[in-house]
């Protein structure tokens, strides 16, 4: 192996360490089971699925059919991100349907640690997002339940807005809120994830990228985008 070929595979595996969950809610409906195939192609760690009620969240999306529809195309794990008011309600239908993490919102719950509960009761992951304004401190009494924390870095309900920088501090104050408890759970953000933003929530302390439009669009093939992503966080980590 030649030197070139020594950097670039130190720089894969740089940019390796940190997951990209593409979300489809801004992939081609029409084409829904292709893209999420292509994703998988393009060696995506997860796809995420966002479900929307039309009240905690003004948009209306998707229900378990999705979920079960997907769960037979592709292999990948597949994050259910519940942006609904009391989620309580829907966590069998969509473990069922082939769910491996469901995220429930902190602002959606009364009895939040109780459905974080309910969630590891159904043997899968267990997340919690944080919407921009909601502090931190918000979740630390249930830091020892969780597998996955994500921190919302646009307002929930539309895909495609403009990332929010001043969410990164609630980034670092989560990385530091699990350091202080001895907690090693992933750090994910969603919303605005491009390649000139990927690096910031990486120097952050986001292990897990979120992206929807920069991944599913018209300029690029889903491998392309997803490589571009890549890329963008290896050469701010000091890759080629």
């Amino acid at each position: 192996m030649n030197l070139s070929s020594i950097k670039r595979s130190l720089s894969e595996g740089i940019s390796r360490l940190i997951f990209i969950e593409p979300s489809i809610l801004s992939a081609d409906l029409l084409r829904l089971g292709e893209e999420a195939k292509e994703a998988e192609e393009a060696k995506a760690d997860g796809l995420q699925i966002d479900i929307m009620d039309g009240q905690f969240v003004p948009n209306i999306t998707f229900g378990p059919d999705l979920v079960r529809a997907l769960r037979k195309v592709v292999k990948l794990k597949l994050d259910v991100h519940l942006m609904i008011n009391e989620p309580e309600h829907l966590l069998v239908p969509f473990a069922d349907a082939g769910a491996d993490r469901i995220i429930i919102h902190q602002e959606a719950c009364m009895h939040f640690y109780r459905v974080l509960q309910s969630i590891k009761a159904l043997k899968i992951e267990a997340g919690v997002a944080l919407n921009p304004g909601t502090p931190p401190e918000a979740i630390e009494e249930v830091l020892d339940l969780v597998d996955f924390v994500q921190v919302m870095t646009v307002s929930p309900g539309f895909g495609g807005q403009r990332f929010i920088t001043s969410q990164l501090d609630n980034v670092k104050r989560i990385r530091q809120l699990l350091a202080e408890h001895n907690l090693k759970v992933p750090i994910a953000v969603d919303g605005g994830i491009r390649v000139d933003t990927a690096p910031l929530a990486v120097a952050a302390g986001a292990t897990v990228l979120v992206a929807g439009s920069s991944v599913f669009n018209d300029t690029g093939s889903v491998a392309e985008n997803m490589a571009a992503l890549r890329a963008s966080i290896t050469k701010s980590q000091g890759g080629t």
